[in-house]
């Protein structure tokens, strides 16, 4: 479904910005937003003096209300420009189709490949294309046509992430192609993980810890200690275990974390009941820890940007550093941290500033040895900084 581009023009202030390429659209940017009125709408932004900015649609998701899509004011958001947009993606991933190791990864990362509010990942021959607002969706069927057109498909899957009444799932998520069985088990550097295509918004596996996983294995598990926590299936642990722990430990709250770790231990042979999978309120959990003296080698500290339970609410932006503290007390001396989020809220820099805090009410000394940001398909737009959410720091306790 094509539109015809409405004109708006930008504040003064908000000019420089576009002119240098950044993507995302707020109403504080625009001088009439009263006349963006139907999702998916096109815009055709202009300074007050008539000069052209840029083209791109109206949707509203938990930031902005749109994206730009180009800055050639003789582009066409048609059929051909959705087809160009992800083939172009698709080229840069060929590495990782070539892949015996891996069949699993993004293959179009919203503003990074050029469509804000987009993504599509790849699940050995089956697709699941994410939709953050209900302006994007309305170009549905070109995006699903160019899939069609420029792959071999097995089956193509959709998550709508933006409130449709209330829900933020469908009722059925397949769109086109042969219906997948699940579990589909996918691998992720020679690790098997179990995925479902059609169960709610996520599938079992957050594919932008490709590489810190491999680290986990490849350098810090054997012969350890490792804690997990805010586990959900219990990826962290899974690796390692497979690169040699000597035991896991898996916390999460939800109910369902524990059928989900044994899922993953167990198709990698690896016997879940020499594991500890706990369903438990992490800071609860913290408790406990201290008060039985535990030390771990290895805490891996995943938690989401926003949590709540019965008794806490975390936010990383204000709470990261008191959860480390936490943290701190449990790690063994020379123990490694593995301190992860994937809050757009700050940057590496302030990330680090929370560590420092932390290690610093701790009266502890540390050394960060790693730093992860993004693996390369979850491309990146050089003008939309803060589209480069993942930051993963591993630091040593002591020195």
């Amino acid at each position: 479904m094509m539109h015809k581009a409405v004109r708006v023009m930008v504040k003064p202030k908000a000019e420089k910005k576009f002119k240098r390429g950044y993507p995302l659209l707020s109403k504080e940017d625009i001088e009439q937003v009263s006349v963006l009125k139907e999702e998916g709408q096109l815009i055709e932004l202009t300074t007050k003096t008539g000069a052209y900015l840029g083209t791109g649609y109206y949707g509203k998701q938990n930031k902005g209300i749109g994206w730009i899509l180009t800055q050639n004011r003789d582009e066409k958001i048609n059929q051909a420009f959705f087809e160009r947009k992800i083939g172009v993606a698709l080229t840069a991933r060929q590495e990782l189709y070539a892949s015996s190791e891996t069949t699993a990864f993004r293959v179009f990362n919203a503003e990074g490949d050029g469509i804000g509010g987009l993504t599509i990942d790849y699940y050995d021959g089956y697709y699941v294309v994410s939709w953050y607002s209900e302006g994007v969706y309305q170009y549905h069927a070109e995006v699903y046509e160019a899939l069609q057109n420029l792959t071999d498909y097995k089956g193509i899957y959709q998550k709508k992430r933006f409130n449709t009444g209330g829900k933020y799932v469908d009722e059925d998520d397949f769109v086109v192609g042969e219906r997948g069985e699940f579990p589909l088990l996918v691998l992720e550097n020679g690790v098997r993980f179990a995925v479902y295509l059609n169960d709610g918004a996520m599938v079992g596996v957050f594919l932008d810890q490709r590489e810190v996983r491999k680290t986990i294995r490849d350098k810090y598990s054997e012969g350890k200690s490792v804690l997990n926590l805010f586990s959900y299936t219990g990826a962290f642990s899974v690796y390692a275990a497979l690169g040699g722990a000597i035991h896991t430990t898996s916390v999460d709250l939800a109910n369902r974390s524990l059928a989900k770790t044994i899922e993953q231990f167990s198709v990698n042979d690896v016997d879940y009941e020499a594991q500890d999978i706990i369903v438990e309120d992490v800071f609860k959990y913290f408790k406990y820890a201290k008060r039985k003296d535990k030390q771990f080698d290895v805490v891996v500290l995943d938690p989401p940007s926003f949590a709540r339970s019965k008794k806490f609410t975390f936010s990383a932006a204000k709470d990261y550093s008191n959860l480390l503290q936490e943290a701190i007390d449990i790690t063994a001396e020379k123990g490694t941290i593995v301190a992860s989020t994937n809050s757009a809220a700050f940057d590496m820099n302030k990330f680090k500033s929370f560590v420092h805090q932390a290690f610093q009410a701790q009266n502890t000394k540390y050394h960060i040895e790693q730093e992860f940001s993004l693996p390369v398909d979850f491309k990146v737009s050089s003008t939309f900084k803060e589209g480069n959410y993942l930051k993963v720091l591993f630091i040593k306790k002591g020195v």
